[in-house]
């Protein structure tokens, strides 16, 4: 269940945050693409939450995985509870997460547990699209005016420290990759430093050498969890019997 709630919790809280930018963004086509990639994750979501519900067998669905817990049970990585920014940030933000999340799913199509390969059947498809998407932003910002290769390498640099959480293993994910279940973090590290090396390079973006930060996987959250939460679980929690 864990392993569920961690895929699954990256991917509602990333497809928040993304929803943020409709009405928002800089011209409506990217507005449309926005809305899109953000409905393409909350649909991964509600496949691995409901899943970890499933695997608890406390009568828990994805509804209640997802507007029920505090931020001290969530599993998401720090990587993609943090601000949306500006249109750099966000593309960074995307290029570091669907870069791992492609790896991901290729990694857990050969997966000995049945549903998560087939979840990763679907995902890996849309993850592909989204890598390819925030790739030629990258790109273009990197590649772009003065203040665009600015904005970019802000992005970059604020955001690197929290990629090293992504590749994290403990307890948990060795005993899945000794069983066949989940791949190999090191493994999926080195794909995506390939790609996102690539494109950073291809942008004249430069790798920052900092220190990593985690936490997001034990529930140690940064405060912007916890308004993002606000914002999203008001309306259920508020409402908890009301039906369309």
């Amino acid at each position: 269940m864990e392993f569920c709630l961690r895929l699954g919790d990256d991917c509602l809280i990333l497809s928040h945050r993304l929803s943020e930018w409709t009405g928002h963004a800089h011209d409506f086509e990217e507005d449309v693409a926005l809305a899109n990639l953000a409905l393409d994750l909350l649909g991964q979501a509600r496949n691995l939450l409901s899943y970890a519900g499933e695997i608890e067998g406390l009568g828990r669905d994805e509804d209640a995985l997802a507007y029920w817990r505090d931020d001290r049970e969530y599993r998401n990585s720090l990587l993609v509870e943090q601000p949306n920014g500006d249109f750099a940030m966000t593309m960074v933000r995307h290029l570091f997460f669907s870069t791992y999340q492609v790896a991901l799913y290729q990694g857990l199509l050969d997966s000995t547990d049945p549903t998560l390969a087939a979840i990763a059947g679907k995902g890996v498809k849309e993850a592909r699209y989204h890598r390819d998407h925030a790739t030629l932003w990258v790109l273009r910002l990197g590649a772009g005016t003065a203040e665009s290769h600015r904005r970019a390498t802000a992005a970059v640099t604020a955001l690197w420290p929290l990629v090293d959480e992504l590749f994290e293993e403990d307890d948990l994910l060795r005993r899945l990759v000794g069983s066949g279940v989940a791949p190999n973090p090191q493994g999926l590290s080195a794909e995506w430093n390939i790609h996102v090396g690539s494109t950073l390079q291809q942008a004249n973006l430069e790798r920052p050498q900092v220190v990593g930060r985690s936490g997001g996987r034990s529930g140690l959250h940064s405060e912007h969890l916890g308004h993002l939460l606000a914002e999203m679980q008001h309306l259920h929690r508020s409402h908890p019997d009301a039906s369309w």
